[in-house]
């Protein structure tokens, strides 16, 4: 015997009861999908409104970077420059107390001032002169651009500075230009090496 119950529906057919009950338990489960559905999607849109916000202050970040560098590219030298300016005042007095007249020497005194400071002001942003006078030759940090005969001197030391070099901190800036000593070369030796 079947055991469900028959039922007789508003049209006046027979309606499963059972199917009813289903129909009848899912409406709120549905509704409560829907409901879920609905917090699903607003929470989607704003997790996408606050991805696109992101996004825009990332390029904006980036712009305001590239600005920055620009800007500390463009004026990164400033403050140097601003400490060079009494250098310049300096050689400008210099100048005009040499037009006054005199043997000459208040120009040496007013150049020898200015490259004092010059010197100073280098220093402080850890540029230092490379000595070379008397020293062993060193290609890390003299360029040799001439060889002369000498018996003062030991082989390879520096015997004339034609510019000075220049470190920044530990960055070779310029070499210095040097002239090296070598030893003399005797009439024998010449004679010797001509005929072998």
């Amino acid at each position: 015997m079947d055991k469900t119950r028959k039922d007789i529906g508003p049209s006046g057919t027979e309606v499963d009861s059972e199917t009813e009950e289903v129909k009848s338990s899912s409406v709120p489960e549905l509704e409560q999908l829907r409901q879920q559905l609905e917090a699903k999607e607003l929470e989607a849109k704003q997790n996408y409104d606050r991805f696109v916000r992101q996004v825009a202050e990332l390029e904006n970040l980036k712009k305001r970077m590239a600005r920055e560098k620009g800007e500390a590219v463009r004026y990164g030298n400033e403050t140097l420059i601003r400490d060079l300016l009494p250098v310049l005042d300096n050689l400008e007095r210099a100048v005009e107390h040499a037009k006054g007249g005199g043997n000459g020497k208040p120009l040496v005194d007013g150049v020898e001032m200015v490259l004092r400071s010059l010197l100073e002001v280098l220093n402080k942003y850890g540029v230092t002169q490379i000595s070379a006078m008397g020293e062993a030759f060193d290609p890390e940090k003299h360029e040799a651009i001439a060889q002369v005969e000498s018996d003062d001197h030991e082989p390879n030391t520096v015997v004339a500075e034609h510019h000075k070099g220049y470190y920044l901190l530990d960055r070779l800036l310029r070499p210095s230009l040097v002239s090296v000593s070598k030893n003399r070369e005797t009439k024998k030796k010449k004679e010797d090496e001509r005929a072998g």
